[in-house]
């Protein structure tokens, strides 16, 4: 998976994207509503996150994202960033403890915002760029759609029979 654009590579429109992340909200959304309480606290195995945390760890992506994707925005043409201590984040934030209706309602509304957030990127920001802890340059583009890739995995950790598909790979070096 490329980092930056060639010049044999299109763009992917931003509002394809949008539309993308959309389509997993729908999709997902109430099948996450369906699990219980007891089922998304559940660890599978020591040392491994509760779906309660894997989605937590998927609000703080987004809180993140969100940071990269408008700073990448205003960016004239770079920025740069420091990653996070995931586990570290969802350890202090508690996820296990919080509500599980209460962590969807957070997850969605979050993603529709980012969702408006990249359908509405000025398509002359998408060659922006942004480094995290030095690894990089990527391109606003992919940071955008790799963001979506990003979730699926994640959901698909929660909800291994959900028709989703993932990209992923990470690439950030975290």
């Amino acid at each position: 998976m490329e980092k930056t654009t060639t010049t044999s590579e299109p763009l992917p429109a931003s509002p394809a994207i949008a539309a993308a992340l959309h389509g997993v909200l729908k999709l997902a959304e109430p099948l996450l509503r369906a699990l219980s309480p007891e089922a998304a606290a559940h660890r599978p195995r020591p040392g491994k996150w509760s779906p309660k945390e894997i989605l937590g760890h998927l609000i703080d992506s987004a809180g993140n994202n969100q940071q990269k994707f408008v700073r990448a925005l205003a960016a004239t043409p770079h920025a740069d960033f420091t990653g996070y201590a995931q586990d570290t984040w969802v350890a202090l934030q508690q996820y296990q403890l919080a509500a599980w209706p209460d962590l969807i309602d957070l997850w969605v509304g979050i993603n529709r915002h980012l969702a408006h957030v990249i359908e509405h990127a000025p398509p002359e920001t998408l060659t922006h760029t942004i480094s995290i802890d030095g690894a990089g340059p990527f391109a606003l583009h992919f940071i955008m759609a790799d963001y979506v890739e990003h979730l699926k995995h994640h959901l698909l950790q929660i909800l291994p029979e959900a028709p989703l598909e993932s990209r992923f790979l990470n690439v950030y070096g975290t």
